[in-house]
Parts: C-alpha cells; sequence; structure tokens
C-alpha cells in the first residue's frame, strides 16, 4: 500500500532529575554535597533509509516516546542518558509541526537524519550550587521535559523526471515501456492510484529516475479528482514529460489539453509550470487522424518545446525519447534542485537571543504573565515542593528584574503570577518592609 502522507504525535523523554545527596563517610568530615546530575532524555530522530518507498508504517502506530533519561545518584554519579529513537522514513519526507505550521524538517538523501523532538537536559545536582554562604545546599534540580508535538509527514517523491497528463493518455505505459516498473495498466480513469517509479538505463553508469503523477484533471489544484494529494510530488522533479493523447479517439482538443494540466500547475504552485517540459504525442499508432497531430506538435514547437510523436505501447519513439530526457537532465544538473538536500537538518527551536528574553503582560482574569523561555525553563526545573530550591527561584526572579517590572506594571501584594505552568502569589518585599516601619514608628 503507498501512504504519502501521516500524523503522528512525537513525545522526547524528560531529563533526570538532579540528586540532592552528602558525603557520609566516617573518616571525611564535612563531607559535603556530592549529588550527580540526571541524564538528558531520549530526541525523536527522523532518518532516511533509501529502501523505503512509504510512509504505511506510521499509518498504524501514531503514537512514538523516547525513554527518560534516569536520575542523578550519590557520590557524583550521573544519571544515564535515554537512547534516542530513531524513525526510519522514505527519501522525500517532510515532516511539519501541525500546530504551528512550521517545518522541522525537509529530508531527501539516504542516511540523513533530523530531530523532530528534543529530549530534555537532565538536572543537576546539588553539588553545583554551593556558594561561599550557602555551602550546604539541600535540593537539586528537576529535569527538563522532553518537547511534545504533533507532527504531520509527507511524502514527496525524489524523481528526475516527473511524467503529467489527464487520466488514461498513458502516462504508466510509458514507465513500463522505458524501465523495469510494471504498473496496473487498465483503460480507464483513474487506473493509477499511486505514483509509478521506474529506473531508466540510458547506458553504463547512465541512469534516471522517472515517475508517473496521476490524479491531474482540472479543479485538481482544488482537491478535485484525486487532487492535490499528488501534484505535490512534482516539486522534486527537475524536468517534466507532458503526456498528450493523440490517439483522437477521446474527442478531446490536444492543445485544450495541454492548456488545462499547465493551468493547474500554475495555480497549484507558478514555479511547476516554469519547470523544463518535453512534450509526447503518444499513442500515435492507432492515430485516427494523424494531421491534427502535427498541426498540434507544430503548434508547440513555435512556443519553444521539443516534442515527440511516440507510442508507448509499442515503444516507437520511445528511446529517442528517453535520450532526449537524459541530456536535458545533464543541462540543467548544474542548476539548483527544487529542494537541497542538507547534511544534517535539525530543528534548532527558538534562536539564541530569545532564550534570555522576557516579558511580562496581564491576562483576561487579571493574573500576570512572565513570559520568557530561559525564566519558564528555570521554574520547570526548580522543585517547588522544597524550600530551599524555591527560595533559589525567588533570588533568580529578583535578581533578573522580574519583580521589579511587576511593581512597576502596578502589581499588587498578593496577586496572582503564572511563569509557564507554575502559579505564585506576588510579594512585594517593599510593602512589607514598609508596614514594618509603621508597626515599628506606632510602637515608639
Amino acid at each position: 500500500m503507498f501512504v504519502d502522507q501521516a500524523e503522528i504525535v512525537v513525545e522526547a523523554g524528560d531529563g533526570g532529575s538532579g540528586a540532592a545527596t552528602f558525603r557520609r563517610e566516617k573518616y571525611v568530615p564535612r563531607g559535603g554535597p556530592s549529588g550527580g546530575d540526571g541524564g538528558s532524555g531520549g530526541s525523536i530522530v527522523l532518518e532516511v533509509d533509501e529502501n523505503l518507498s512509504t510512509l504505511l508504517d506510521f499509518r498504524y502506530n501514531h503514537q512514538y516516546r523516547a525513554p527518560r533519561g534516569e536520575d542523578g545518584q550519590a557520590k557524583k554519579r550521573a544519571g544515564r542518558d535515554g537512547a534516542d529513537l530513531i524513525l526510519k522514513v522514505p527519501p522525500g519526507t517532510v515532516a511539519t509541526d501541525v500546530e504551528t505550521g512550521k517545518v522541522l524538517a525537509d529530508l531527501v538523501a539516504p542516511g540523513q537524519r533530523a530531530i523532530i523532538a528534543r529530549g530534555g537536559k537532565g538536572g543537576r545536582g546539588n553539588l553545583h550550587f554551593t556558594t561561599s554562604v550557602r555551602q550546604a545546599p539541600k535540593f537539586a534540580e528537576l529535569g527538563e521535559p522532553g518537547e511534545r508535538r504533533k507532527v504531520r509527514l509527507d511524502l514527496k517523491l525524489v524523481a528526475d523526471v516527473g511524467v503529467i497528463g489527464l487520466p488514461s493518455v498513458g502516462k504508466s505505459t510509458l514507465i513500463a515501456a522505458a524501465s523495469a516498473a510494471r504498473p496496473k495498466i487498465a483503460d480507464y480513469p483513474f487506473t493509477t492510484l499511486v505514483p509509478n517509479l521506474g529506473v531508466v538505463s540510458i547506458g553504463p553508469s547512465q541512469s534516471f529516475v522517472m515517475a508517473d503523477m496521476p490524479g491531474l484533471v482540472p479543479g485538481a489544484h482544488q482537491g478535485v479528482g484525486l487532487g492535490d494529494r499528488f501534484l505535490r510530488h512534482i516539486d522534486r522533479t527537475r524536468v517534466l514529460v507532458h503526456m498528450l493523447d493523440a490517439s483522437g479517439l477521446t474527442g478531446r482538443d490536444l492543445l485544450a489539453d495541454f492548456e488545462t494540466i499547465n493551468e493547474e500547475l500554475r495555480l497549484y504552485d507558478p514555479a511547476l509550470a516554469r519547470r523544463p517540459q518535453v512534450v509526447a504525442l503518444n499513442k500515435m499508432d492507432v492515430a485516427a487522424d494523424p494531421n491534427a497531430a502535427e498541426r498540434a506538435r507544430a503548434d508547440l514547437e513555435g512556443r519553444g518545446l521539443r516534442v515527440f510523436a511516440i507510442s508507448a505501447a509499442t515503444h516507437q519513439g520511445v528511446h529517442e525519447l528517453m535520450q532526449a530526457l537524459w541530456q536535458l537532465l545533464q543541462e540543467h544538473r548544474a542548476a539548483p534542485q527544487p529542494v537541497a538536500p542538507t547534511e544534517h537538518v535539525v530543528f534548532t527551536g527558538p534562536p539564541a537571543e530569545d532564550e534570555r528574553a522576557w516579558h511580562v503582560r496581564r491576562d483576561a482574569t487579571g493574573a500576570w504573565l512572565v513570559e520568557g523561555r530561559s525564566l519558564e525553563r528555570l521554574v520547570q526545573r526548580t522543585d517547588l515542593n522544597n524550600p530551599d530550591a524555591v527560595e533559589r527561584l525567588q533570588q533568580t526572579l529578583e535578581r533578573s528584574g522580574v519583580h521589579r517590572k511587576l511593581r512597576e506594571l502596578g502589581a499588587k501584594h498578593e496577586d496572582t503570577v503564572r511563569i509557564g505552568q507554575a502559579e505564585f502569589v506576588f510579594d512585594d518585599e517593599d510593602l512589607e518592609r514598609a508596614r514594618g516601619h509603621r508597626r515599628s514608628d506606632r510602637k515608639t
């Protein structure tokens, strides 16, 4: 079964928590903190496998979860990192975040990899939090949650030549005539329900991949017929063979068919309409009016197009067409491909400057929202049930200027403040100190 689209939910592993332990050896006085760091969680990785040609495996399994990192241990022993979960995909796979619409990875080369959900970092052990005034910290960091997202996988076939045209013009027959592929062929519309790939051999070390593109009818760009489900496969091709039925048995006009398909390409993606094209007038062995085909040929050649009269069923003119396609591919090999493969595609997340940025705003409920990746991560990694850890968090927020900003914006004592998923009560220390001074004045 050919499956070229699937939606999956990926969950990277959470980081392990750091340990808050102390050395207890009999002959080591004041051993001090010895908590090890937690291990990082495993990431979800896509890897191109050239032996795959479909996304069928993702049709039946929609949930993927990588293992979490192990917690840190005593005696400065770090927890083990979670193993990455590697998902094999065929060449031409595009991964997109469903919620944001952002393209996470575009993979075309065998062995190419992309991280689409990054594992959480492990928390630091209490060994990292010793200072001159805090020599025995009783807290450690929690592990960071791994990324979780819904991802759409789209497969765009990787082929050098794409064969386009209306249904039943002989696209699959041409693939069978020029290569070892044996697609299902019959004389009725939409025989080809999936794209067919074939390797065309021209000579020693001279070959190219050719694919037929089913489902192109008027309105295909809007989903009519098989719709734009297969139009996207043309994105990867460098040369198009526009096949027309020259038999005259359909009663259609050749030039009108030519314009119809090109208009669909233009409406779907204007760049496709500018892709180099070669026209193949097929079924010339049974042409009812050869003169009509010659007139169409003269018109198309007048537009600067190369036109070949062929019969895919009898192999007439097929070899000459394949030779011309090979030469055209060589001429355009130096030109940039529609999608330039990179050595390693990785979704890196927000730019580094956004890591430190934060801002404060008030939501519809009247609560104050402190938004910023660095502060949200700090809260995530703080054990809010540990008073020492909470005290460090408050000190960090104070040094970052969060409390000062809240006061400037009019935050009142005991207002609700949210940072990420955590909720706090604003403690205006200046107000508390002022109240303390007033009570002292009344007593004197």
